[in-house]
């Protein structure tokens, strides 16, 4: 299986090896050993094949991250480490090894919506966490293996403790993050590749029109929920549907460009920052989000 791209395991030096030299060196090499050994000992217990992580796993890589794996080591969400598991799901037996791409695409789409069931603040994570995934590779295919485990992991530096927060939300919360996450992976994926719209109006209309849809589902959850800022953040949401509607109807590029500007200006993530405040749910805007709507 691998980590968003190709991941391979280390070997370290054996406890027993460790121990066996000890004898040749001084009290302090001495003490220093045994707890290198100690805790070389305790890293080798806690292994686990990549094969049978579970949701909600905290784990260590044994190396770099994207590249082939095999094993992990598995350690208690309160002690630092770099990654967890956050969602997971079956690729459909029924098919052929889809390639490398293929498995990759699909996790791409599948492994947001997994992890948000598990972690549904994503403003809440810790600085630097970004999600990955281990997937089949062809040759774990051939033996039977379709599953994808989603994680979310830092590149660099640790965090401490679950990131699992689903079950502790109130209901209120849960309906908001629900809506808000529709809308945004509405958004992104359904981005055209094409830089500009006049190269592809038709898929930048698609794009507004599946943007529009999670916004109006948005807008209906929070009908039930009370508050202030709440209210006033429907009311720019409804605004922000309509101008979506109006740019996925747009008979042309200039047509579509005129609702688009407003429309994208007012799902600016900022303009939640005080409805999530009387929700209770985190403030602080994602570094990459708010870099997008900074121009």
């Amino acid at each position: 299986m691998k980590i968003g791209a190709q991941y391979r395991s280390l070997r370290g030096i054996s406890a027993v090896a460790v121990l066996l030299a000890i004898g040749a060196v001084g009290c302090s090499d001495v003490s220093d050993a045994v707890d290198s050994a100690k805790d070389s000992a305790k890293k080798v217990t806690r292994q686990r094949s990549v094969f049978s992580l579970d949701i909600g796993d905290c784990y260590n890589p044994n190396g770099k991250v994207e590249e082939t794996a095999y094993a992990v080591e598995i350690v208690p969400c309160d002690e630092a480490h770099e990654g967890q598991v956050v969602g997971e799901f079956a690729i459909d037996k029924g098919k052929g090894y889809p390639g490398d791409g293929g498995v990759s695409t699909i996790a791409d789409t599948r492994c947001p919506v997994e992890a948000q069931k598990y972690a549904p603040d994503t403003w809440a994570l810790p600085k630097g966490v970004a999600l990955f995934y281990y997937t089949p590779t062809k040759e774990s295919w051939a033996t039977g293996d379709r599953a994808v485990s989603c994680t979310y992991t830092v590149e660099k530096g640790t965090f401490s403790g679950s990131l699992g927060t689903a079950k502790s939300l109130k209901p209120e919360q849960t309906t908001y993050l629900k809506g808000s996450n529709a809308v945004y992976e509405a958004l992104w994926a359904n981005q055209s590749e094409k830089d500009t719209v006049e190269d592809d109006l038709a898929g930048y209309k698609a794009q507004a029109k599946a943007v529009a849809a999670a916004l109006d589902a948005h807008v209906k959850g929070l009908d039930g929920i009370e508050g202030t800022e709440v209210g006033k953040l429907r009311a720019t949401l409804t605004k922000a549907a309509g101008n979506w509607k109006k740019a996925a109807n747009a008979a042309d590029a200039d047509t579509f460009y005129i609702a688009y500007d407003p429309a994208f200006t007012d799902i600016n993530p900022n303009k939640s920052v005080a409805a999530r405040k009387e929700l209770g749910l985190a403030t602080t805007v994602p570094a990459d989000e708010a870099e997008v709507w900074a121009g």
